[in-house]
């Protein structure tokens, strides 16, 4: 009688299930900062237009991933958008929607380049300077300063670490969006997410 094959074969158990464990708790601790932030930032910034009660902001609050942009905003007026996703470690389009959230809450102003009109830049507006000055330093914020703090090398071991993970566990075609922002791109990550994977 023919045996049938379960196409589902156990994971290969890790060399080290120490260091497995550290990358887990390590992982854990980070999701849990970022998700306290996003909590206690979108609390702390009312004054506000508008609300969106997704991916931790409450209604006249400010997201973790907001105050991130908005502090590199206030920190360089002028900045582009690609000269702010540079900023933020992160991709055009995700800080784009982040922007437009801002913009619309009137906490961030585009105007036309000094030099070249056709190019947009960003400022932080009054309103904007004000919400700043009420929000703590993010999770994120520390994440991505510490990330200097990394010798050139063993960030690049780092990277590859993680992108040799995410390829293992099939998640590395989701979208890089920003933490906790919720959105078109949020949506986009959910249905990849949703999405079987090809097998061979």
């Amino acid at each position: 009688m023919p045996t049938t094959r379960n196409p589902r074969r156990p994971a290969p158990r890790p060399e080290s299930d120490d260091d497995s464990r550290r990358v887990m708790d390590a992982l854990r601790r980070i999701v849990r900062a970022l998700s306290a932030g996003a909590r206690g930032t979108a609390r702390r910034g009312g004054g506000a237009r508008g609300g969106d009660t997704r991916g931790g902001d409450t209604r006249g609050g400010v997201s973790g991933a907001q105050a991130f942009v908005l502090r590199q905003v206030h920190a360089a007026p002028g900045l582009t958008i690609g000269e702010l996703a540079a900023r933020t470690f992160t991709g055009q389009s995700a800080v784009s929607e982040v922007v437009a959230r801002l913009v619309a809450r009137g906490l961030v102003a585009r105007r036309p380049g000094a030099s070249d009109a056709r190019q947009t830049t960003l400022t932080a507006t009054e309103a904007g300077r004000r919400a700043i000055r009420t929000i703590p330093p993010t999770a994120q914020e520390a994440l991505a300063s510490a990330l200097g703090a990394i010798p050139a090398a063993r960030r690049r071991a780092l990277a590859n670490a993680l992108d040799t993970w995410l390829v293992a566990a099939g998640l590395a075609e989701l979208p890089a969006t920003m933490f906790f922002e919720g959105g078109r791109a949020q949506r986009a990550a959910a249905g990849a997410a949703k999405r079987p994977r090809a097998t061979t």
